[in-house]
């Protein structure tokens, strides 16, 4: 009888069924836990057995197997949200300003998330010229609830089998603990995903109008100064990035703001060793964008 059952190698380029082949003749000694697995890997990229890449997605996705929603969701206290009564034109700033694609709708409380919204189902009512007809309740989508200790890898199972990019996330109480999305975990294996509201690598800094920057945390001071007109010195650091972090005297997460003399910082970007992104605003000029 005819097997049809999937074979994942016979689905292979030639290239990709001899690369197959040489990790399986790496793999033919005895293995018996990940780390023993990771070493032989390791040894496979320094003969060119495979790339970089391949073997920074494989760590990726080992470590998501082990890794919980909690390590890696968006804070409650830097959720984005909407309120339910909202007006159309805050619910228009908020999404204009966040660039984000769906918000959680909130009640009287970050814990009464009556569901979510997404930016491309209110295009059609911002395109009318009366805005004071909407029922935010028509755009409502159910929200998905996970608990904080859901694993990672079985989250972006459910997330691609629910074609749902994002889910409320909540702790043993029952209480908000902070979302995931989609993005989140793929980021964990394939690194951070950046798109057309990112920052690209060569503008360092990029006007959004009436003195709103977003400013990638490695400017240099003497770049930074000569954009503002500012006088930001330090001997201990040589960018932005260093004095901001300096000025919070620990490492930001995302969403965390303060005021560094004339300046409203909030960090856009940020992992658990350095921040990469500002949203800058300069109180000085924020009626007069003069750049």
């Amino acid at each position: 009888m005819k097997d049809d059952r999937f074979n994942p190698a016979s689905a292979l380029t030639g290239r990709g069924r001899g690369l197959l082949k040489r990790i399986g003749q790496l793999l033919t000694g005895d293995i018996s836990n990940k780390t023993q697995l990771i070493e032989v890997l390791r040894s496979a990229k320094s003969r060119s057995v495979i790339s970089s890449e391949t073997l920074s997605m494989i760590e990726g996705v080992m470590e998501v197997t082990d890794m919980q929603v909690r390590e890696v969701m968006v804070p409650r206290s830097q959720m984005t949200v909407i309120e339910r009564d909202a007006s159309a034109d805050e619910i228009l700033a908020c999404i204009v300003d966040s660039a984000h694609s769906r918000f959680p709708v909130i009640g009287e409380t970050r814990d009464n998330i009556e569901g979510i919204i997404l930016a491309k189902d209110m295009l059609n009512f911002f395109a009318k010229e009366d805005h004071s007809a909407l029922d935010l309740r028509e755009y409502l989508r159910p929200a998905v609830f996970i608990p904080e200790s859901k694993r990672l890898n079985v989250l972006l199972r459910d997330f691609r089998s629910n074609r749902n990019h994002m889910a409320v996330v909540v702790d043993e109480y029952g209480g908000v603990a902070g979302l995931v999305t989609i993005e989140d975990v793929l980021e964990e294996i394939v690194g951070e995903i950046e798109d057309e509201h990112d920052l690209e690598e060569d503008s360092m800094i990029t006007s959004h109008g009436e003195g709103v920057y977003t400013v990638q945390a490695l400017t240099e001071l003497q770049e930074f100064n000569d954009f503002f007109q500012s006088s930001f010195k330090s001997n201990k650091f040589d960018t932005i990035g260093g004095i901001v972090m300096n000025a919070f005297g620990h490492m930001p997460q995302r969403g965390e703001e303060i005021e560094v003399d004339d300046f409203q910082i909030k960090v856009i970007r940020a992992d658990d060793r350095r921040i990469h992104s500002l949203r800058v605003i300069h109180k000085k000029n924020s009626t007069t964008d003069k750049h």
